[in-house]
């Protein structure tokens, strides 16, 4: 497993994968802070799309990643990570509508939890899933993070739209 460190507006975030798709992006802070393994190596190489497409992304350049990506999980965090993908940029789903259009609408916590252990956000955007009364819950990189990305968004999405 290679990785290499990226500086954003949001912090340095770690970008873990292999040379043939990203697998992690860890945040500088919060519950889905990650550090490198002993056993990985630096090598910024095969992060170099993904590092061009996340700054686009910071500078509104770019509303959908096009990067190839290894996601785990089970069937259900699966079906969960493909419906975070088809949440447009700029715009929010709460758990409920999630677990809805992946056809289990009793599942709003494991669509929460399954949500909690995205192991690529931003490219996956969990943060674009909130409460449904429309407050921001948990998110891995802390809540002024998930704020800043959708403030972000909705800035570039306004300006797009004049």
């Amino acid at each position: 497993m290679y990785y290499c460190y990226h500086a954003t507006p949001i912090g340095e975030l770690l970008l873990a994968g292999t040379d043939d798709a990203l697998e992690i992006i860890g945040f500088p802070e919060g519950s889905m802070r990650r550090d490198p393994e002993t056993h990985w190596i630096y090598n910024e190489k095969p992060f170099e799309d993904a590092t061009a497409q996340l700054d686009e992304y910071f500078a509104g350049q770019r509303t959908d990643f096009d990067l190839p990506l290894r996601l785990t999980g089970t069937d259900f965090q699966l079906a969960v990570l493909a419906e975070l993908q088809k949440i447009p940029y700029g715009e929010t789903a709460s758990y409920r509508d999630v677990a809805e259009r992946i056809g289990r609408p009793k599942a709003v916590r494991a669509v929460g939890a399954a949500n909690g252990r995205n192991p690529i956000p931003i490219v996956v955007p969990c943060h674009r899933v909130i409460g449904a009364g429309g407050d921001l819950t948990g998110f891995g990189g802390g809540l002024d993070t998930k704020e800043a990305l959708l403030r972000l968004e909705a800035e570039h999405r306004s300006a797009s739209l004049l």
